[in-house]
């Protein structure tokens, strides 16, 4: 990064990486504090979403393993903290960067990632393994609460589209074939960084494997090991659609079909008239060339009601092309033909779409979709409720419950008491105190300790987890 002032500082200390408040925590707490337990929960349904796929604490893992505090990091952040109006513990400092390399002494359990919750059931716990460092597991709840809620959530959310697609895919083409191509990541222009679309280009294709996100493919290979974890087709943009002028589209068109004539492709056609593009020029001028290609001309209405321009959309390509009839009942292009939607397409839009094409008697077969800003970047830490919390202090030799239940909330942000543990029952996990329990109950695993990465999970493991359709008939009963 090139250096625009002479007095900058380096953005890659991680003692920058919390809240300012942290900073001044290690001298508050009560003086026989040893250590601190606290755990990574999400705390509400997103609607009828009630289930939510733990991911992403892998790739933060990388990072904290990477972690060496030096002592030019602790003078540079005493000295900048100062005119910000705090001071650093440089004690505790000093003993990490000297006795322990540089790496952060603590321990981390978590969930198997791609492993489904309920609300309310813990997924991370974090304690100190030095207990004159206790304060660290209240000082990394920013880095680790980051790096579960957001990838968290965006997998949550492409997988309880699948299921809506998945339900209504069985219902009107008889399987759910495919479903795996069906939502597409456009995200990564409408992300806030390259590093936002990396991590939620990878949550997303726990789900499916349709993607333009490259970065994500290169967090799925980097941190989970995934030789290729999605993929994409030659498609063109609206800047080569218009190269040549309203007049000279239908050359574009004939050129592109022309130059590929195997395979398969996306063509945006609303550049200018849809339905004309739709129902002469590929429908009647180019019926031929369409039909003779080796592969499948996927059209991009892109413009318009999504409620009304896809099924418009998809029968102009029917009286054009012609159908056939599923064995339940809908209409399905010939192989050549199909649509891809990637305007307006939100976790709300998509089912009202879904079903419009369904009231009209159209498969869910003929649809794909390609989601931007809808799936990387408008999703908070509230959509689930995330939040880390302390549930219990070492005091001397005891563990004691921490927790709060503020009157005025009215039982709504009461938090848990005591070391927390997820355990499976009948109904799933389900949390329970670590000292109600035996330790091999506790489906909270070690990951990492002391600096060291211990645990390690591949992407074919995540989405085995995760996986909607291993079991069908419950996709279909819970899907919105």
């Amino acid at each position: 990064m090139k250096q625009l002032f002479e007095n900058t500082i380096n953005p890659d200390n991680p003692i920058w990486d919390t809240d300012s408040y942290k900073y001044a925590h290690a001298r508050m707490y009560p003086e026989n504090t040893k250590n601190l337990s606290a755990t990574i929960e999400a705390r509400s349904p997103l609607g009828a979403i009630d289930e939510i796929v733990f991911f992403g604490l892998q790739m933060e893992l990388a990072k904290l393993a990477d972690v060496r505090i030096t002592e030019q990091d602790i003078d540079e952040a005493e000295d900048f903290l100062k005119n910000h109006g705090l001071s650093l513990f440089i004690p505790g400092w000093r003993k990490i960067a000297r006795e322990y390399n540089g790496k952060f002494p603590v321990k981390i359990w978590a969930l198997p990632e791609g492993t489904v919750v309920a609300p309310g059931v813990p997924q991370v716990r974090v304690e100190s393994t030095d207990e004159e460092l206790f304060w660290l597991p209240s000082f990394l709840e920013t880095r680790l609460l980051r790096a579960v809620w957001y990838p968290s959530t965006v997998a949550s959310r492409s997988r309880a589209l699948k299921k809506i697609i998945t339900s209504r895919l069985q219902q009107t083409d008889g399987s759910a074939e495919g479903v795996e191509f069906k939502l597409h990541d456009f995200g990564a222009r409408g992300a806030s960084s390259y590093e936002t679309a990396a991590i939620g280009g990878v949550a997303h294709l726990v789900s499916f494997w349709g993607t333009d996100t490259v970065s994500g493919l290169v967090a799925a290979r980097n941190f989970y090991g995934a030789e290729m974890a999605g993929y994409s087709i030659p498609a063109t943009e609206h800047s080569v659609m218009t190269a040549e002028g309203r007049k000279g589209e239908k050359d574009v068109i004939k050129r592109i079909l022309t130059d590929n004539p195997e395979g398969l492709i996306a063509m945006v056609c609303d550049s200018y008239d849809l339905m004309e593009i739709v129902s002469n020029v590929l429908g009647k001028e180019f019926k031929e060339l369409v039909l003779n290609r080796n592969g499948t001309l996927v059209v991009r209405p892109d413009s318009g009601e999504p409620t009304q321009i896809v099924p418009d959309t998809i029968e102009a390509l029917m009286n054009a092309f012609g159908s056939e009839m599923t064995e339940q009942g809908y209409r399905l292009l010939p192989p050549q033909v199909r649509v891809i939607q990637g305007d307006g397409i939100t976790l709300e839009s998509l089912p009202d779409i879904l079903d419009a094409m369904m009231a009209r008697g159209l498969a869910i077969g003929n649809i794909a979709f390609g989601m931007g800003g809808g799936l990387l970047q408008q999703v908070t830490r509230d959509d689930f409720g995330y939040a880390m919390k302390t549930n219990a202090r070492l005091a001397d030799d005891t563990w004691v419950d921490v927790y709060k239940d503020p009157i005025t909330a009215a039982g709504t942000k009461t938090s848990k008491k005591g070391r927390q543990a997820a355990v499976m029952t009948a109904q799933g996990l389900v949390a329970k105190r670590l000292d109600s329990i035996s330790p091999e109950e506790d489906a909270l695993e070690v990951v990492f300790e002391n600096g060291d990465i211990i645990k390690v999970h591949t992407f074919d493991e995540v989405r085995n987890r995760a996986d909607v359709n291993k079991n069908i008939e419950g996709a279909l009963k819970n899907a919105a």
